[in-house]
């Protein structure tokens, strides 16, 4: 047990133990933060990493470097999408001049043009959220959020889990979820043992019971500040923007860091180049709030991409009024949408 003036927080001594390694998953947010103090109060031995998507915000990955001054040394992580990339590439000469024709409708020259262009295209980029949509042709979506376990889930694993299973009998994953964010984290354990099928590895969910308040609170008693983007109206700090962002924060988005949607916006044309119909989009068009859209012969990047969401998400009533208070906002003050966080 630890006591705080906040309150007191409870320890599972497993992560005590002589032949264990705790691993702290950092993202530059307020409950993997929150953690992180949790694990050096408790005096348990502790790595953190941090896996890279290349779709931070960038001033994300300058509080990263302010949390590495303040408290000590993040390993980096990337996932390599190099030789999925190139396998792609054989894919789409070998197949897509059938499938192009069979499946989707194109003549043969049409066919050869799409080709062209997707194998002139599909090359690493080294950004791993875009080399991940372009090997797939496609964004995540909620329905198929394979984002999460190739950018972060596996190169974390591989890159650092793995090796410390060799050197350590027990390797405690901490991962900063917590109850209160939605019914499904909210049923789950607080320590799962042989996660992932895998010996000696388990999951810790130290922070699961804690509120809002209490992260940032142990910040604070901490003297860490936290990522100015949770001043600037940022609900989530991580992806820029998530694929699960509200109307709110895009709003914020579009209003704050309109060079966070173009750059999108490019990587929509990018990926679309790498898609066989021509036309991956950011966000699902069947989930576009003024226009949805089913018939993929009916969706362009230049007719649901990111950048046509602009004026649904600086409205108000249901998209149809601007919302003239917040669009004259020059923003130098400090938002938030959490309590006590501008104070």
């Amino acid at each position: 047990m630890i006591v705080y003036p906040t309150g007191t927080a409870l320890i599972d001594n497993r992560i005590l133990t002589k032949d264990a390694i705790n691993v702290i998953t950092v993202s530059g947010g307020k409950d993997s933060l929150a953690q992180w103090l949790l694990a050096l109060d408790a005096g348990a031995k502790n790595t953190r990493v941090f896996a890279d998507t290349g779709h931070e915000h960038p001033e994300t990955m300058k509080y990263l470097d302010y949390l590495e001054n303040k408290l000590g040394e993040i390993q980096r992580v990337k996932a390599d999408f190099t030789e999925r990339m190139a396998g792609k590439r054989q894919f789409i000469a070998e197949r897509w001049p059938v499938t192009l024709v069979t499946e989707c409708g194109f003549t043969d020259k049409q066919a050869a043009e799409i080709i062209r262009v997707a194998l002139d295209t599909l090359h690493p980029t080294g950004i791993p959220f875009l080399d991940l949509c372009m090997w797939k042709g496609r964004f995540p979506s909620t329905k198929a959020r394979f984002c999460t376990f190739e950018l972060k889930h596996t190169p974390v694993k591989e890159q650092v889990v793995t090796p410390l299973l060799d050197r350590y009998d027990e390797v405690i994953s901490w991962q900063g979820v917590r109850a209160e964010e939605s019914p499904s984290r909210a049923n789950l354990p607080e320590w799962e043992e042989d996660a992932d099928n895998t010996p000696g590895l388990n999951i810790y969910r130290a922070i699961l019971d804690w509120k809002h308040a209490d992260v940032f609170a142990i910040a604070k008693y901490h003297g860490i500040k936290p990522n100015p983007l949770y001043q600037q109206g940022c609900g989530r700090v991580g992806c820029m923007p998530c694929i699960n962002v509200n109307k709110a924060e895009l709003g914020e988005i579009f209003k704050r860091w309109p060079e966070e949607i173009a750059r999108v916006s490019r990587w929509e044309k990018l990926v679309a180049k790498c898609s066989r119909n021509g036309n991956s989009i950011f966000f699902p068009s069947t989930q576009d709030p003024n226009k949805s859209e089913r018939r993929i012969k009916c969706i362009t990047v230049e007719s649901h991409g990111i950048e046509t969401y602009r004026d649904w998400a600086l409205t108000t009533r249901g998209g149809r009024q601007f919302d003239l208070l917040t669009t004259g906002n020059d923003h130098s003050g400090c938002s938030s949408v959490y309590a006590g966080v501008c104070e």
